[in-house]
């Protein structure tokens, strides 16, 4: 009966690192498509990490869309460094120009300044947030 219990805690301790840490992937497009759309959720105060491999001169497009107008994106540079502290992500690199930088922003197209993979990261901007993340690079 011990052992139920300590598997138990040592499950939900994995558990709940696990959640803690948002969503973190790569973005991956169908066969033959150049755009794909994620629906996810992020818990307040949390951020979704999702990585962008694209070339320059490609043109990106970034939308998002929720239920209550709370989730919002960054994209990053490549180069940009990912990590967690005290629970939280934390992405230290510049945001492109106008995604990110000052304001909260629900929508970005732009051609990309140099090939690698960039970072793009989704929070909520009150409570939690479930969002359709769009993505689309031509």
């Amino acid at each position: 009966m011990k052992i139920f219990f300590v598997l138990a805690a040592v499950l939900f301790c994995m558990a709940s690192a696990v959640y803690a840490e948002g969503v973190k992937k790569e973005i991956r497009f169908p066969r033959g498509k150049s755009s794909t759309t994620i629906e996810e959720s992020v818990l307040l105060s949390e951020r979704d990490v999702y990585f962008l491999t694209a070339n320059a001169k490609q043109t990106l497009e970034i939308k998002i869309s929720s239920v209550e107008d709370n989730a919002v994106f960054e994209v990053y540079t490549p180069g940009s460094t990912v990590a967690e502290k005290d629970g939280l992500t934390e992405v230290n690199g510049e945001t492109l120009p106008g995604a990110g930088d000052t304001e909260e922003i629900r929508s970005w197209k732009g051609v990309l300044p140099v090939s690698g993979k960039y970072v793009i990261v989704v929070g909520g901007t009150r409570g939690n947030a479930t969002y359709k993340l769009h993505v689309a690079v031509r």
